[in-house]
């Protein structure tokens, strides 16, 4: 399919800034580790119609060996996810923004920055994963090079799972880069996040949307209005969405979650309202489980996978790495979040749609 027909006119600047859910796509394989295409084509449905304001694919919840030439599923998934989006958009008439995920050096990067462009991707998530050895010169000019190819959505990643850390002066002149167009922030670390924030503020760049993947933190961080100052000027700063893998499960919820806090924030209000205190531990203990973190996230991707396949989304957990599975104790676990959390799933939005999506 040409791209002018799977890519519908956005302002990619306008819609991140608007505040956007962006879940995270997984990646539904079969026990012979194939691409299940039509699992696939159903949680790309369900994010629709979740209401999420875009997705991202070829993301590290995606999973990174799709990128591997040897297997050959960076482009098919993409594509696939893209026409499917825009099938199911076609009742909507909304703008939805597609975030490719890129990897690798510079000269592999780009050649998926132009493969996503040519399938309609409105910006890319730029992973410095092959980067964690490098000086933060090389890195810059590395983002550089491919901003010019793609817009760039930034992406501080967690070291526990492949980030490294980049200091206040490394988002400083990373937000020189004209063509970036929002951060995901997902150090897990305070002090790590607000680097970055008063890093965009000292560069005068309010154009580029705050996005969190703290996902032990998703509440908190959309909540807080963060103390800056720029050019004299004294103001505050917040996270308008996320991209998560959290927000690949019980997405409907998150869609809600984020329209309340958005419209908390257009009544002008000053206090925060307890129950959100309440809610942002409840969502952390559940991510806890979710992502496995009592065991160093190894976890992670199962059990994402664990939610939507009790839900009937997928069929399995399985990834192209057979080594990572549940952890003990961990299925069962996540059995019990629908009675601990109600308030954060949405088994029942999806058992009311979802052979509709599997048709």
């Amino acid at each position: 399919m040409a791209s002018s027909e799977i890519a519908t006119p956005v302002n990619v600047r306008a819609a991140l800034q608007s505040g956007l859910v962006i879940p995270a796509h997984p990646l539904a394989l079969t026990p012979r580790r194939d691409m299940d295409e039509q699992h696939q084509r159903a949680l790309t449905r369900y994010y629709v119609a979740s209401g999420a304001g875009g997705m991202a694919v070829g993301v590290h919840t995606t999973g990174f060996p799709i990128h591997d030439a040897k297997i050959g599923l960076y482009r098919p998934v993409l594509e696939l996810a893209a026409e499917t989006a825009t099938a199911s958009l076609e009742a909507h008439g909304r703008p939805f923004v597609r975030v490719a995920g890129l990897i690798g050096d510079t000269a592999q990067a780009q050649r998926e920055a132009q493969i996503a462009l040519a399938l309609g991707y409105h910006c890319g998530l730029l992973s410095l994963g092959a980067w964690r050895d490098a000086t933060d010169d090389a890195i810059l000019a590395h983002c550089r090079r491919v901003a010019e190819t793609i817009p760039l959505f930034g992406f501080y990643l967690q070291p526990a799972v492949g980030g490294r850390r980049l200091e206040y002066r490394f988002w400083r002149e990373f937000a020189e880069i004209a063509n970036v167009v929002a951060i995901k922030v997902a150090p897990f670390d305070r002090y790590a996040t607000l680097d970055v924030v008063r890093a965009l503020a000292d560069a005068g760049r309010d154009d580029i949307a705050l996005y969190t993947g703290n996902d032990d933190a998703i509440i908190p961080d959309l909540l807080t209005d963060i103390p800056v100052q720029s050019g004299g000027r004294a103001y505050t700063r917040h996270f308008v969405g996320g991209l998560l893998g959290q927000w690949a499960v019980w997405t409907s919820r998150a869609v809600e979650m984020l329209q309340e806090i958005r419209a908390w924030r257009d009544s002008g209000a000053e206090s925060i309202p307890r129950t959100w205190l309440t809610r942002g531990a409840a969502l952390t203990m559940a991510n806890a489980v979710v992502f496995d973190a009592a065991n160093n996230y190894t976890g992670c991707l199962p059990g994402i996978l664990e939610v939507l396949r009790r839900q009937g989304l997928v069929r399995g957990t399985w990834t192209f790495d057979t080594h990572e599975q549940l952890s003990p104790g961990q299925a069962e676990m996540l059995a019990r979040l629908p009675a601990l959390y109600p308030d954060l799933v949405d088994d029942a939005f999806v058992a009311a749609n979802i052979d509709e999506w599997l048709r």
